[in-house]
């Protein structure tokens, strides 16, 4: 029985699971495996909002300063005394809005992805900047702290709960709608996608707002998370997500890409981090593995396809 790609990314993360607990002093302490359960919801996040992005061929590089942007106006909100929930709402709104700014100049303009997100990148930053002065706001009150630090009758990260909440959304969004078939046609074929009755400047436009979202759930675990908020709050998750959407299977110019896959691949990434955290390497090593290991999967996907792309060539004639 042939497994599929998204199977064996399952066996290999737990392989590697397994690795680490026998290599990685303490992996397997619960304290440590507090820290891994605790850490994947707010990396898993931004790689599912990636990995959506890259489905439709396109890119997002400003999703880990959309969550920290959406960070900021949860802590403005939070530490002038406002309501933990219309501080939420308030935070998801400035991640739709990034979004929404990305979604409008890529689909109704039409510039590349890449460009548009690579300069929103710098703009929220600044943005950020320019309200914190590159201070960190911290101080969000113990209810708050909850969300990324409690847990569900005393067994289960709320965090977790949250991110599996997150998980089955994408997954039904991406298989069951109309909207999901249309974002696995528009990366396929952006003509014919047109052609056939779709409109891709709609599909787009709900794609980034999906990420947006997603940044900003990330976020309100993060802060909750750290108790605190700064310019930096998540942006070694950024090459990470690309690298656990490209490791998943996610098709880098577009076109496939499934939930489960990233998922495994999120877990691949944390369970090394971690298992090369308690072995103590430095974390700029760690970050030159997860860069390694993107150009490799990039580079092999490249010749995979070319030769797929050859022996249908051959198989026509």
């Amino acid at each position: 029985m042939k497994l599929s790609k998204e199977s064996l990314l399952g066996l290999i993360a737990v392989g590697t699971i397994i690795l680490m607990s026998f290599i990685a002093p303490g992996f397997l302490s619960s304290n440590n495996i507090d820290n891994f359960l605790f850490q994947l919801p707010e990396f898993g996040l931004l790689a599912l909002g990636m990995m959506v992005v890259i489905i439709t061929g396109g890119i997002d590089l400003s999703i880990t300063y959309t969550a920290a942007l959406s960070g900021v106006g949860v802590a403005l909100m939070l530490t002038n005394g406002q309501p933990i929930l219309l501080a939420i709402v308030v935070g998801i709104s400035f991640g739709l809005l990034c979004g929404a700014f990305n979604g409008f100049i890529v689909s109704k303009i039409g510039v590349s992805p890449i460009l548009v997100t690579l300069g929103t990148m710098v703009l929220f930053e600044g943005i950020i900047l320019a309200i914190t002065k590159g201070q960190s706001i911290s101080g969000f009150g113990e209810t708050y702290n909850l969300i990324g630090n409690g847990y569900y009758m005393g067994l289960f990260p709320l965090s977790i709960i949250i991110f599996v909440f997150f998980i089955v959304l994408t997954a039904i969004l991406l298989n069951k709608t109309n909207w999901g078939r249309s974002v696995y046609m528009l990366g396929n074929n952006e003509i014919a996608t047109l052609f056939s009755g779709v409109k891709n400047s709609r599909v787009l436009m709900k794609v980034y707002l999906y990420a947006g979202l997603l940044a900003a759930i990330s976020a309100i675990i993060m802060t909750s998370r750290y108790n605190s908020v700064k310019v930096d709050l998540g942006s070694s998750y950024m090459l990470q997500s690309v690298a656990a959407a490209v490791l998943g299977g996610t098709n880098i110019q577009g076109g496939y890409g499934k939930v489960m896959g990233t998922v495994y691949a999120v877990v691949i990434f944390q369970t090394i981090s971690n298992g090369l955290n308690l072995l103590g390497v430095h974390r700029a090593i760690v970050d030159v593995f997860f860069g390694a290991v993107l150009i490799l999967v990039l580079t092999v996907n490249f010749f995979s396809d070319k030769w797929k792309k050859n022996k249908e060539t051959k198989a026509v004639a």
